[in-house]
């Protein structure tokens, strides 16, 4: 069992509170999603539930801790001081050959990746390294941040078996909505409001489409009645202001030698003037009209266009390697016009390092203006630059004001635009990269897992806007919504190359 008891915690950078005085107990069996807007403080409450040092640098916390057994942390990344080991290292050595089943169950080889330094594998395949780690500790308690970034779609299905069928409590963080679908039964939402001055917790016991149902009935069902409140009210000002103004002007009117009339206008005008204070009271029991973060996301232009004829890219690889590792060969791919390509294939077999060579081949070409969303923002972004030097890399005054209204309408606080990108969220980082292809007037995008860092209220309207975009499309994804919703073409790379795909591979 895990208990929090008034837990606030606080960031040091603005004094931002993420939660205040929140409360929640994680029994057996109950399988807890946290899901929010991105920056709103996810990682940092798995943080500071494993280990409050790690939150020790940016935020302070006051409240209680109640832990009943061991925990199992699993992060959004693995910790750098363990790149240079190999799998084999990382592991307990005695206790991996009763753990083979396990180790299949997740896809992992350790025949082929045992004697593989860690910083050379995949992000799937790191991840799966973690999660067999912390799975053969057997822990009492499970707190998973993102647990499906990167993961192929097999062990993402494995992964959404597990959590459904283990009694252990599950405490994760995703921006997967098929997975937070198909095992929550807890919501945890975590919003921030009023330009992120005021921070909300509601907790439901229930399904995440029967959360979202409830949410949305609830809050229209508030929205028409503070409406009708003040519709009512505002009909009801307009009588007595009638009212009023007849008195009044009666009594402007009415002749010096009838004092009797004065007295009774007079007296008239007072219970006019009580009937307002009444109506004025009134609205002190107005219910108020709902406050609800919104997901914004910055739409592409509707004058970007690529004629269905163009050949956006004909690529051809003997093979995709990593040191000495051959991952795939004769990996051929042809786009043209305004195709949404997605790819999909096990952890490992090369997929960000077949983007990362179309990258290559297409970025200097004049005849298309491409763009790039890699897995590791940090070969895109220059994390000691703040967003707004980044964004308006030439500084000029246009520039700067266009990112800062861009970024403003996403939800950016000016502290956010003005400290180092390095400080931001992962959700926070994607969005970024995601205004540059926009400034940029980007046709043709490469995008690597480019929902796996949006909350699940903001995919829905990233799909949505991919979806349109009326260029090409060259992605990476394991995120099913996404393959379905956006893509018009889907291949599986394996170590043959390339191959159409259906949608029961990855459905």
């Amino acid at each position: 069992m895990l208990e929090l008891k008034n837990i606030s915690i606080t960031l040091f950078q603005n004094s931002r509170k993420i939660t205040d005085n929140f409360s929640f107990t994680l029994n057996r069996g109950e399988k807890a999603a946290i899901i929010g807007e991105e920056g709103n403080g996810k990682s940092t409450l798995l943080k500071m539930i494993y280990d409050d040092r790690l939150i020790s640098g940016y935020a302070e916390y006051s409240g209680e801790i109640i832990k009943k057994g061991s925990i199992g942390y699993l992060p959004q990344m693995i910790d750098g001081k363990y790149s240079n080991k190999t799998a084999e290292e990382y592991l307990d050595m005695d206790e991996i050959f009763s753990y083979g089943g396990l180790f299949s169950e997740l896809g992992l080889n350790l025949e082929l990746l045992g004697s593989q330094k860690i910083r050379t594998m995949s992000g799937g395949e790191r991840v799966k390294l973690q999660l067999a780690k912390i799975l053969m500790s057997k822990p009492d308690i499970l707190l998973l941040d993102e647990p499906t970034n990167d993961i192929d779609i097999n062990t993402l299905k494995w992964l959404e078996s597990f959590i459904n069928k283990t009694r252990l409590p599950v405490l994760f963080v995703s921006h997967d909505e098929t997975l937070i679908e198909r095992t929550a039964n807890v919501i945890i939402h975590m919003e921030q409001l009023i330009k992120k001055s005021q921070c909300r917790i509601t907790v439901t016991h229930a399904s995440y489409s029967e959360y979202i149902s409830a949410r949305s009935l609830a809050f229209s069902k508030q929205q028409q009645i503070a409406s009708k409140q003040r519709a009512d009210y505002n009909k009801q000002m307009e009588k007595w202001q009638q009212i009023y103004n007849r008195v009044n002007h009666e009594q402007k009117s009415i002749s010096r030698q009838d004092p009797h009339g004065g007295r009774l206008l007079k007296k008239k005008m007072k219970s006019v003037k009580s009937q307002q204070r009444r109506l004025e009271l009134k609205t002190e029991d107005f219910i108020d009209f709902p406050e609800e973060e919104s997901a914004i996301i910055t739409e592409f232009s509707q004058n970007i266009y690529i004629p269905r004829s163009k050949v956006v890219l004909d690529f051809y690889a003997d093979e995709l390697s990593t040191g000495d590792r051959i991952l795939s060969e004769n990996v051929r791919l042809c786009v043209t016009g305004d195709e949404h390509i997605g790819i999909i294939g096990s952890n490992g077999v090369g997929k960000s390092t077949l983007l990362s060579q179309i990258w290559q081949a297409v970025k200097d070409r004049r005849d298309i203006t491409a763009d790039y969303m890699p897995q590791d923002y940090s070969e895109k972004l220059d994390y000691e630059k703040t967003p707004i030097e980044y964004l308006a890399q030439n500084f000029t005054k246009d520039e700067i004001t266009k990112a800062r209204t861009f970024m403003g309408s996403m939800h950016f606080t000016h502290e956010e635009m003005t400290n180092k990108i390095e400080n931001l969220s992962g959700g926070q980082k994607a969005k970024i990269l995601f205004l540059e292809m926009v400034l940029k007037n980007a046709n043709v995008l490469l995008l690597d897992e480019p929902t796996r860092n949006f909350s699940p209220l903001s995919n829905p309207v990233v799909r949505r806007s991919l979806k349109e975009f009326r260029g090409a499309i060259i992605s990476i994804s394991h995120d099913r919504k996404y393959l379905s919703e956006v893509c018009n073409k889907i291949y599986q790379l394996d170590k043959n190359g390339l191959t159409v795909a259906y949608a029961q591979d990855f459905m």
